[in-house]
């Protein structure tokens, strides 16, 4: 697995550095995230003071709240920690904003501007499935993100 991971981060890396449309490369960064792990939706998003808005997904659709506040949801708490959060079962846990019926678990992993402790986008991904996402998916998760910072950085 991890020649596969390596290969995707390269290509993440030069998708994300790419002279394309910044949403055609969030959603191709999104396609290559969810191919990853079989997963049924990944959604990239932008990290601004006050909100955080889609940039792109890949899935069955547009996630129900394309823009919402920094303090709300699973993103929100993403946020505020500065680092991953993972849901077993959202269906559970009060901080979930339903973008999707079906969405069973849910990990968001934020992306911190270089030297700096302000987040500058989310990766979300979704399963239908409880608890889908191990630490491995998580670092996984996190590696790409890290590798797709130009999209983030070139604006």
């Amino acid at each position: 697995m991890p020649i596969v991971i390596n290969n995707v981060l390269g290509q993440i890396r030069s998708v994300a550095a790419g002279s394309d449309d910044r949403a055609a490369k969030a959603k191709r960064l999104a396609e290559m995230i969810r191919k990853l792990g079989e997963y049924r939706w990944v959604g990239v998003y932008d990290v601004t003071a006050d909100q955080v808005s889609i940039i792109a997904w890949s899935g069955p659709g547009a996630p129900e709240y394309s823009t919402f506040p920094v303090s709300e949801g699973l993103t929100g708490a993403a946020i505020e920690q500065k680092r991953a959060v993972i849901v077993g079962d959202v269906r559970n846990d009060a901080r979930y904003l339903t973008a999707f019926g079906s969405t069973v678990s849910e990990i968001i992993v934020p992306v911190l501007a270089p030297g700096q402790e302000r987040v500058i986008g989310t990766v979300d991904v979704e399963s239908e499935h409880a608890n889908a996402f191990s630490a491995r998916d998580q670092q996984m998760i996190e590696q790409c993100a890290q590798a797709a910072l130009p999209l983030w950085l070139l604006r």
